[in-house]
């Protein structure tokens, strides 16, 4: 039996993964180096072959409408495997090009991380990294990034994971704090402090739920799921809080409670989708983040 099949030109699938990514057709263009008609024309093509609605347009922002969701794990696909073509059977001294999304919990994209991109960048300079740091938790197998940190070993799924370090977390206060507040001797002196913690229902991870699985009948004063804003109230003597020991122990204003009694170990796995974990520009990055965890071993642990 013959099947008819419909031929899709790269150019505009690539026009559609950018815009996609940028949600501003100026910034796509801009990305492509190439006139905003242009990016226009080449979605409409698309649509018309599709004979589907891609995005939804309003007030220049182009968001992805259901069959715009479907088609956007095809495209991504096929982006990986020319970019893996590119990569195999150019010449190995070119550059490494293309973007590579990473999603990690918002402490260490903060201070690990960053400090390093400019050795990594002295090797691979048009390489595009993408950080995604915070509470949400992206999915790997609709291809939302390439790599994942996360606090936990995935119980399913086509992924590939490895335990990169363990990291310590303990209850700290400033000094402001306890000038107005009662010193915390043992355990039963928590009862009445001020506690500074995340937004619950907005943490996609449970392992980010310490304070609760630590501590009863506690008053919990302020919520953030941003790890800075907790850090800046516990600075400001607003109240105490769970922080990341390589996070908090900078801090000279910050003291911390009961070490002995209150240390809770947590740790970081990297997460890679198995039809990924071949494409040379991500085994380079991954490859810099488990060196980058090598280093900080100690940080972390402590």
């Amino acid at each position: 039996m013959h099947v008819k099949l419909t031929m899709f030109n790269w150019n505009d699938l690539e026009s559609f993964i950018i815009l996609s990514r940028s949600g501003k057709l100026n910034l796509a263009a801009k990305k492509l180096k190439i006139e905003p008609t242009t990016i226009s024309r080449r979605i409409l093509r698309l649509e018309e072959k599709l004979d589907v609605k891609l995005f939804y347009r309003s007030n220049n922002q182009y968001i992805l409408t259901d069959d715009g969701t479907r088609l956007i794990i095809f495209a991504e696909k096929i982006e990986s495997e020319i970019l893996s073509i590119n990569e195999e059977f150019t010449n190995k001294d070119v550059n490494l090009t293309g973007v590579v999304r990473i999603s990690l919990p918002e402490g260490l994209g903060i201070e690990i991380f960053t400090k390093y991109l400019k050795e990594f960048y002295k090797e691979h300079r048009d390489l595009e990294i993408e950080l995604l740091a915070d509470t949400k938790a992206r999915s790997l197998s609709n291809k939302e990034v390439d790599i994942s940190i996360t606090l936990s070993r995935p119980k399913k799924g086509k992924l590939v994971s490895w335990k990169l370090s363990d990291y310590v977390i303990q209850l700290y206060g400033s000094k402001e704090y306890f000038t107005k507040n009662k010193m915390i001797d043992n355990l039963e002196d928590l009862t009445g402090h001020k506690f500074i913690s995340y937004v619950d229902d907005l943490v996609d991870y449970p392992e980010l739920n310490y304070l609760h699985d630590s501590f009863n009948n506690i008053k919990i004063l302020f919520r953030s799921n941003n790890l800075q804003a907790q850090l800046n109230a516990v600075k400001e003597g607003i109240g105490i809080a769970l922080l990341h020991n390589f996070i908090a122990k900078k801090e000279k204003n910050l003291i911390p409670i009961l070490p002995k009694k209150i240390k809770i170990k947590r740790e970081y796995w990297i997460v890679i989708h198995e039809d990924l974990i071949n494409i040379k520009r991500i085994r380079v990055v991954v490859d810099f983040i488990s060196r980058v965890m090598k280093l900080e071993k100690n940080n972390l642990n402590i």
